[in-house]
């Protein structure tokens, strides 16, 4: 299992996505997702946080919060992953160009129609309603959600 973060940083109704469309041979090819990535060896995830938003994004998070931990099982297409989820309402610097794909800051609203994994509109919904801290398990076949189970309690 790897160890990953992801954020979705935050401007009044306004979310940083970001469209994967840069690199090849991606998992996430052509949907979007927050900032985030892969953690370095002896880093926590508040490192890995800082670490991949200045990378991706050229920004400073000053204001951050953990919000839960996901936790991906696959059929063996892809490494397993626990996954640190974050938001962050608070940074400095300005925008620069991502090696991944392209930043955009889109409406709460707007979100929802984007292309992105399944599971995803689960965590999305609990960041927007602000749930405490949770663990969230999804599982996936292939791109196919086929089970999601929130603090021990199945939802599919």
């Amino acid at each position: 299992m790897i160890n990953t973060t992801l954020c979705y940083v935050t401007q009044g109704d306004q979310v940083l996505m970001l469209h994967r469309v840069k690199k090849k041979n991606d998992l996430n090819q052509g949907k979007w997702i927050g900032i985030g990535g892969k953690f370095l060896d002896g880093e926590t995830p508040d490192e890995c946080l800082l670490r991949e938003a200045k990378e991706e994004t050229g920004l400073t998070l000053t204001s951050w919060r953990c919000r839960g931990v996901i936790t991906f099982l696959t059929d063996g297409q892809w490494e397993g992953e626990y996954m640190y989820l974050f938001t962050a309402d608070g940074f400095t610097g300005e925008l620069t160009d991502c090696p991944e794909g392209e930043l955009r800051w889109v409406s709460r609203e707007f979100v929802d129609a984007l292309p992105k994994w399944e599971g995803d509109d689960i965590f999305l919904q609990l960041l927007w309603q602000d749930a405490p801290f949770f663990l969230l398990k999804l599982r996936y076949q292939g791109d196919t959600l086929v089970e999601a189970v929130l603090n021990g309690k199945k939802l599919r």
